[in-house]
C-alpha cells in the first residue's frame, strides 16, 4: 500500500512538473511582452514597413544635428514616456520605438523582429544626424546593447540592464531547464565584446524584477575604461525615472 501510495505521489509530482513546465513554454511571449495600448501625442511619426509590419516610431525634438534611439521596457508606452524625453534631451532628436504589437505598430514582438526593426532605424535615421547615442531600459537594454554592437555609436545609456533574460528566467524558475525553453533570450552578455561605445549603466537600489547579480554579471564584462556605472538610491525597478537625478546624470554623460 505504501509502495503504490509513494507511486501515486511522485506520478503527481511529475506529472505537475511537466504541466508547468508546458505552460511556461506556451505563455512565454505574454510573460516576456506586455504591448501597451495606443495613445495620440502631439509627435510626428515615422513609420517603417517591416515584413508585412508596420513599425512606428515617434520622432520628438526634430532637426538636431545629434540623436538618440530609446528602446523602453516590456511594458513601457513610448507615447507616455515621450513628453518627459523630449523635455530632458531638448537638443538631441530622438526616437522612439513602438515594438511590433505596441502603441501603433502592428505585427508580433519577438527578439528578432524587434533586433531587426532596431537596426533597420538606426540605418534609416544615420544619414541625418552626426551622432547618434542609444539608450535602453529594462527589456530594451538588450535591443540597445544589440544595435551598439552592430553600429557606431556615440553613447550607451543601459537602465536597470540584465546579462541576458535567460539568466534573469533560470532564477525566476530554477527547477526548469530554461535555456531549452526560452525562445528570446536577449543575450546582451555575448555581446559586450563588440561594443566600441562609452558605457553608462544605472541601477535602482531595490530593483527587485532584475536581480543586482544579472546586472553586475554584464557590468563586470565591460573593460572598466568604457564604463560607468551609478546608482538611484531608495527606488526600485518601476519609479527609478521618477528620482531627481534621474535624467540629470544621463543628461551629463550623453552631452559630455
Amino acid at each position: 500500500m505504501l509502495k503504490r501510495l509513494s507511486k501515486i505521489v511522485l506520478f503527481t509530482l511529475l506529472f505537475g512538473y511537466i504541466a508547468m513546465g508546458a505552460l511556461l513554454y506556451h505563455f512565454q511571449d505574454k510573460l516576456l511582452y506586455h504591448p501597451t495600448p495606443n495613445i495620440k501625442i502631439d509627435y510626428p511619426q515615422m513609420v517603417l514597413s517591416r515584413e508585412g509590419a508596420k513599425v512606428v516610431v515617434h520622432i520628438l525634438n526634430e532637426g538636431h544635428k545629434n540623436a538618440i534611439l530609446y528602446f523602453g521596457g516590456n511594458g513601457e508606452s513610448m507615447a507616455q514616456s515621450a513628453d518627459y524625453i523630449a523635455q530632458q534631451f531638448p537638443d538631441f532628436t530622438c526616437y522612439l520605438m513602438d515594438y511590433r504589437g505596441y502603441g501603433n505598430s502592428t505585427g508580433k514582438p519577438s527578439q528578432k523582429a524587434i533586433f531587426s526593426d532596431a537596426l533597420a532605424l538606426y540605418d534609416k535615421v544615420k544619414e541625418k544626424h552626426k551622432r547618434i547615442s542609444i539608450g535602453g531600459r529594462s527589456l530594451g537594454t538588450g535591443v540597445a546593447v544589440y544595435v551598439a554592437s552592430q553600429r557606431e555609436v556615440s553613447k550607451l545609456v543601459l537602465i536597470t540592464p540584465y546579462s541576458s533574460i535567460a539568466d534573469v528566467a533560470q532564477g525566476r524558475y530554477p527547477f526548469y531547464p530554461v535555456s531549452l525553453l526560452l525562445k528570446d533570450t536577449y543575450d546582451s552578455l555575448s555581446l559586450v565584446s563588440k561594443i566600441k561605445a562609452k558605457t553608462f549603466i544605472v541601477l535602482a537600489q531595490n530593483d527587485k524584477v532584475i536581480p543586482r547579480k544579472y546586472s553586475q554579471k554584464l557590468i563586470d564584462a565591460f573593460k572598466k575604461e568604457q564604463l560607468k556605472v551609478d546608482m538611484i538610491q531608495h527606488r526600485g525597478h518601476n519609479d527609478i525615472s521618477d528620482d531627481a537625478r534621474y535624467y540629470k546624470i544621463m543628461q551629463d554623460f550623453i552631452r559630455g
